[in-house]
């Protein structure tokens, strides 16, 4: 087995480490964070991430509800599930029987690139029925062009090898090419959170993880099911994201009527690490509608 993040050792800084702890659901051992009181708030990492993602996000949004932070299966410090367990809809079902096992039924799901295609998936399955989804620069289109084709085939060659993610690990020991890699995305980012990425990407097994991810993933047959989803959608779009690309909203727009759309200006893949009281402040808007008593209405 690849060798794996060990929470002792990888862990014994982690951001919001007093919110973590560690169960079994659909047979995975899952690292996941929670924390606050009131309507239920599920944050959805992204691909090659994990709960550190939401540093600073976790606790604004436990001012307003109870937040339930998941690392991915494979991810972080969650265990990597069986062969074939990667794509979109199984990695989906791993997620709701994690929900089941929690009794936690979302109100409210906010997913980041990836997590905001798992997200969606979850919606259209069946597994959750929230009352609005926040896609935070989602990847809920299909690449364009050749490099549909070529992407997940690639990646699919590098997942097969097992020698790559130990490559690749040790190439992540480099601060700099961490630093330019993240920079690439977009976003600036501040030395306390290149740490955990740095930590993240020099371990073999999480970069197996994300490669396995991208290697299952079919985003045409996302886009296919979209027109079904009936969840209210915001998607917050990052200005400066050069991941995924800020007109995919407006075609996401025209196949979800009832999806709106926020621009943070100058902010980019990574917008919610950026300037998380600004992502912040969108969810909470809504957080605060929900929570409001409801008028009664005297015949």
């Amino acid at each position: 087995m690849i060798g794996r993040l060990d929470w002792d050792r990888d862990g014994a800084d982690w951001p919001n480490r007093q919110a973590s702890r560690f169960m079994r659901a659909a047979g995975l051992r899952w690292h996941v964070q929670e924390a606050g009181r009131g309507p239920n708030i599920l944050l959805l990492h992204g691909t090659g991430a994990a709960t550190h993602s939401w540093r600073a996000l976790l606790g604004l949004l436990a001012t307003h509800g109870r937040v339930l932070a998941p690392d991915l299966p494979g991810h972080g410090f969650t265990d990597v599930p069986q062969p074939g367990r990667m794509s979109l809809p199984a990695m989906s079902h791993l997620l709701g029987g994690l929900l089941d096992r929690l009794e936690f039924t979302p109100d409210v799901v906010v997913g980041h690139s990836a997590g905001a295609a798992i997200a969606a998936r979850m919606c259209l399955d069946g597994l959750i029925r929230p009352r609005a989804l926040f896609s935070l620069n989602g990847a809920l289109m299909p690449i364009a062009g050749h490099a549909s084709l070529v992407f997940p085939a690639a990646a699919r060659v590098l997942a097969q090898t097992r020698v790559v993610p130990w490559i690749f690990s040790l190439h992540a020991s480099n601060r700099d090419l961490v630093s330019r890699m993240l920079g690439n995305t977009g976003s600036r980012l501040d030395d306390a959170e290149l740490v955990h990425y740095r930590r993240l990407l020099r371990n073999p097994g999480h970069v197996s993880a994300a490669l396995q991810m991208m290697a299952h993933w079919d985003l045409a047959a996302l886009a296919a099911d979209l027109p079904r989803l009936d969840v209210p959608v915001t998607l917050v779009v990052g200005s400066n994201d050069r991941m995924i690309p800020p007109g995919d909203a407006d075609k996401l727009r025209a196949i979800l009527p009832q999806a709106r759309k926020v621009t943070l200006d100058g902010l980019g893949h990574l917008a919610h690490e950026e300037q998380p009281a600004t992502v912040a402040a969108v969810i909470a808007a809504f957080l605060a509608d929900l929570r409001a008593p409801q008028a009664v209405v005297v015949a």
